[in-house]
């Protein structure tokens, strides 16, 4: 719940923003900056929660906590990655391939019920997928059309 949030405060405040600055929003620029605040917030989680986080991997995989580290580097370098024309649309392209492969940790963690923040099986269980699943396409569908669609108009 709270990426989306960041997602659309950041995304209401860039357009007006735009819109202030120079008399129209630039939708792009407010898409894929909102994308670029929350791909930071979500960053910072996997720095600031990482033994939760780690729970959200399957116990057979390997160096789960370089597996967290290495998926918030990865968030960071998206982040960049937006903000920089000439890299958005790879960029995109790399951010929907990571957004479908983080999935199954999503569904693994509400299975078990797991509240990464607390690293405690609390969470609300499988009934967040039916946020989270929605969510992640919303994702998806967000960096495609800010990041690809929009760009590909504009050529």
């Amino acid at each position: 719940m709270k990426p989306l949030v960041v997602l659309l405060v950041a995304f209401a405040l860039i357009g007006g923003g735009t819109w202030l600055l120079a008399g129209q929003p630039n939708f792009r620029w407010a898409g894929n900056g909102a994308m670029v605040v929350m791909l930071l917030f979500t960053a910072v989680g996997h720095f600031a929660f990482t033994p939760g986080m780690m729970q959200m991997l399957p116990e057979w995989l390997p160096f789960r906590r370089g597996w967290v580290y290495l998926t918030g580097v990865l968030e960071l370098a998206a982040a960049a990655g937006l903000l920089w024309p000439a890299a958005r649309p790879s960029t995109a392209w790399a951010l929907l391939a990571f957004f479908a492969a983080i999935l199954p940790a999503n569904v693994h963690a509400a299975r078990i019920g797991l509240d990464y923040q607390t690293g405690q099986l609390t969470g609300p269980g499988p009934r967040y997928l039916w946020f989270r699943v929605p969510l992640q396409l919303l994702f998806m569908a967000w960096t495609w059309y800010f990041g690809l669609h929009l760009g590909s108009l504009s050529r």
